[in-house]
C-alpha cells in the first residue's frame, strides 16, 4: 500500500513555538492533545426567525426570536505507522467525550484549546474514517471529524463567552472573553489552561493565577511535571483552583 505524501508543514514564525490542540475535560481536568492541529477550524452560527402573519402583505414581516449555539468543526488526523500502534488508542478518548454522566444524563463540558482560540463546548459528533491497515488488519491511521457545539453557563451572569480571542498564555476554561479564571466548571471546579511561553516559570505561573509563587507544587502535580525547571515554551498545563 503505498503512503501519501507528507502532510504540509505549518508555516510558524520564527522564535515562536507553535500552539497544541488540545481537547480538555473540564470535569476531571484531563486533557487529550491532537496528534496534528487541525488544517481547519469551520465555525457556524445563526439565529432563530419567526414570520409574523400579517393580512395583506406580501412578504411578512421577521421576528428574531433567539439565537442558536454556534458549533465549531473540524478534522483531526491520526498516524501510527511508524510505531504500528492501533490508532484508536489516540482516537478512543476523544470519541469516549460522547459519552453522558451516569447521573447527570449530560455530556461533559470541554474546551477546546488552540493558541488564542478557546471555545467552551460539549461534543455533538465524533465520526472516524480509517484509511491505512496493518497486514493483521491493525487500523494505523484515521481522521477523526468533530463538531462542537458552544456550551454557555446557565447558573452564572449570561456573559459573552464561547469562542473567544486573547492572550494566548492567560486563558480561562470557564470565564468570560476577558481571559481571567473562571469558576464555571461542573462540580464547582476552577480549572484554567495555560500555554507556557519563553521565560514563563512555574512559580511565576502560580503567581499569576493562585497568587502566591510557592504554590507552583500544585500545578506541577495536576500536570504530573516531575522535573518544574523543565518546561519548555508552548506547554499547556491546567491549573485547577483559584486565586488564594
Amino acid at each position: 500500500m503505498a503512503l501519501p505524501g507528507p502532510r504540509r508543514p505549518v508555516p510558524r514564525r520564527a522564535g515562536h513555538e507553535l500552539a497544541k490542540a488540545t481537547i480538555i475535560d473540564t470535569g476531571t481536568g484531563a486533557a487529550h492533545p491532537v496528534m496534528y492541529n487541525p488544517e481547519e477550524l469551520k465555525v457556524e452560527q445563526g439565529n432563530v426567525y419567526a414570520e409574523v402573519p400579517i393580512p395583506g402583505l406580501d412578504a411578512p414581516p421577521v421576528q428574531y426570536i433567539r439565537g442558536k449555539a454556534r458549533t465549531l468543526s473540524m478534522e483531526l488526523f491520526f498516524d501510527t505507522y511508524e510505531s504500528g500502534e492501533d490508532v484508536r488508542a489516540h482516537t478512543g478518548p476523544i470519541v469516549a467525550l460522547l459519552e453522558r454522566g451516569r447521573q447527570t444524563m449530560a455530556p461533559p463540558v470541554l474546551l477546546f484549546s488552540l493558541g488564542r482560540v478557546q471555545f467552551r463546548c460539549v461534543m455533538l459528533d465524533a465520526g472516524q474514517r480509517y484509511t491505512m491497515f496493518l497486514r493483521d488488519g491493525t487500523p494505523v491511521r484515521s481522521t477523526l471529524s468533530v463538531r462542537l457545539q458552544e456550551h454557555a453557563d446557565t447558573e452564572g451572569p449570561q456573559i459573552g463567552h464561547g469562542l473567544f480571542l486573547g492572550p494566548p498564555t492567560v486563558q480561562a476554561l470557564a470565564g468570560g472573553g476577558s481571559g481571567a479564571p473562571g469558576t464555571g466548571a461542573p462540580g464547582g471546579a476552577d480549572v484554567t489552561v495555560h500555554t507556557t511561553a519563553v521565560g514563563d516559570t512555574l512559580s511565576s505561573i502560580a503567581a499569576a493565577y493562585l497568587g502566591d509563587p510557592g504554590r507552583w507544587r500544585r500545578i506541577a502535580d495536576a500536570n504530573r511535571i516531575k522535573d518544574p525547571l523543565d518546561v519548555p515554551p508552548g506547554t499547556q498545563l491546567v491549573i485547577p483552583g483559584g486565586r488564594a
